[in-house]
């Protein structure tokens, strides 16, 4: 009898054609919208593996109905959706995608910086309604890119990609990481500086920490106080290491120039939310990796994750390595 898979959104053919050719495959056939919860623990009961993503909670509930589960990835870098320490205490390995969104997302992040600081969608529904009159000096002036400084909070794979895209347009490159990364400083330029001075000096602060205790609200209302009047916030991390309302303050009363917003706090972000009504807020909806050859990695890369645990074999990238004992 085949293992089952249960797959919680639709994803690219090819990652699906592969494990259907291995096993009986249950997919949630919809791009839009989640799987419902009672769904997801109707088919876990007899499933072997969980292609999960990171709008799906993955908690106690799903591990105890799921008697025979032997794996879980999830298509995603974030795992913050899982509870970790639960599949640790099954034994149960999980399985993430870090490497191959890195520079998909910087591309992200770094278009999101340009599109806030020259107000691009601003401009572009200024033109679609019909407001455009005439050429004028000051219309719609934006911050300028070239040769400003950035901060980027957290130094990992896509923060030193964003970098390297800093240093192109000649930006003074700071940053803050929980340790130091000295190779990145000789081959970047960039120089380390603690939370306070990096907010203090940076034109664009980037935020790029990962959704842990330490980084829940991480910028908040004394942070974003920190920042300079003319500066531009871009958060393509997680939407929890931001208090939404201390930045929306921050912005309606213009202690900050504007932001740039991939993720939030709660997704999807209702079309209530004070911070949409805000015109000096460009928002995505959580689409930093998506290009469709990385979201085709992606799918594979968890496909192969699902399928060398369900063989007993280590994942190509494990989150709870401790598992396996060594």
């Amino acid at each position: 009898m085949k293992d089952k898979i249960v797959i919680t959104r639709k994803i690219p053919q090819p990652a699906l054609e592969l494990l259907q050719a291995r096993a009986e495959v249950y997919m949630w056939d919809s791009e839009e919208e989640q799987i419902p919860q009672d769904v997801l623990l109707g088919e876990v009961q007899d499933a072997a593996a969980i292609f999960t993503n990171v709008s799906d909670s993955i908690n106690r509930a799903v591990f105890d109905a799921s008697p025979f589960l032997r794996v879980v990835a999830t298509m995603a870098v974030g795992y913050d959706n899982i509870d970790v320490a639960e599949a640790t205490r099954l034994g149960i390995p999980v399985g993430h995608t870090p490497g191959v969104l890195t520079e998909t997302t910087a591309d992200l992040t770094f278009s999101l910086l340009m599109a806030t600081a020259r107000r691009i969608p601003e401009a572009d529904r200024f033109v679609r309604e019909g407001r455009w009159k005439s050429w004028s000096p000051m219309l719609l002036t934006g911050q300028d890119v070239w040769g400003a400084t950035i901060g980027i909070i957290g130094m990992g794979r896509i923060g030193e990609a964003v970098a390297r895209r800093a240093k192109g347009f000649d930006m003074s490159i700071l940053y803050h990481n929980r340790s130091r990364k000295p190779e990145a400083e000789a081959k970047l330029g960039s120089r380390y500086c603690e939370l306070e001075e990096l907010l203090l000096e940076s034109d664009y602060v980037i935020l790029m920490a990962p959704a842990t205790k330490d980084t829940r609200r991480l910028m908040g209302e004394r942070e974003f106080s920190l920042m300079k009047r003319s500066a531009i916030f871009i958060n393509t991390s997680r939407g929890t290491n931001v208090d939404e309302e201390a930045l929306y303050k921050a912005l309606k009363e213009k202690r900050i120039w504007a932001a740039g917003l991939d993720v939030f706090q709660t997704e999807p972000i209702s079309t209530g939310h004070p911070l949409l009504e805000l015109d000096n807020v460009v928002v995505a909806p959580h689409i930093g990796s998506a290009s469709i050859a990385t979201r085709t990695k992606m799918a594979m890369m968890t496909a192969e994750n699902i399928l060398r645990g369900l063989s007993g074999d280590r994942l190509l990238h494990t989150v709870n390595s401790e598992i396996y004992g060594r």
